[in-house]
């Protein structure tokens, strides 16, 4: 079942690397709670298909970046970006997209926040496996209040500014 508006965000762990050490960070992956992450919190979350992919790579985590600052502005604590990819990856992603101190990379490398938020399609057909469907999300205190999904392949209502527009 799909996740709706006014659903409680799924409980699930999501994996990222960690550049520098902190108290309670190694360097490398680490997991986290996502119930705990969003916690008292506004969340703007986007989910995409893959990492390196092109439309995720020049249009979909680019826009984000760029809207940051009016993204905060209108309250957001974080912004997320979450993919079907292990958290070594999405680090290196996170890096290539230069997306430090703006955007969270995520990473749900078994699909399993994807399934549970029930927005997860199977490309195996085209080699790439189960993967997220391209949508935004956005949380108060880990309720849902937008969600945007993507129809097919389509890029026009889960970039930053359709999300900016909504919150």
């Amino acid at each position: 079942m799909t996740i709706k508006v006014g659903d409680r965000v799924p409980d699930a762990t999501l994996t990222e690397f960690i550049e520098t050490e902190t108290a309670g960070c190694t360097v490398g992956p680490n997991a986290f709670k996502v119930a705990d992450l969003v916690k008292g919190k506004k969340i703007l979350m986007f989910a995409l298909p893959g990492a390196f992919t092109p439309t995720c790579s020049a249009k979909h985590v680019p826009s984000y970046v760029e809207h940051f600052d009016a993204i905060k502005a209108k309250g957001v604590d974080e912004v997320w970006c979450v993919s079907v990819n292990d958290a070594f990856v999405m680090g290196a992603w996170g890096r290539e997209q230069k997306v430090a101190g703006k955007v969270r990379m995520m990473g749900d490398g078994a699909a399993a926040f994807t399934n549970a938020m029930g927005l997860a399609q199977d490309l195996s057909a085209r080699g790439l496996g189960v993967r997220s469907l391209r949508y935004a999300a956005y949380f108060e205190d880990g309720i849902l209040k937008v969600l945007n999904v993507e129809e097919g392949g389509a890029y026009a209502v889960s970039d930053a500014a359709s999300m900016l527009k909504a919150i």
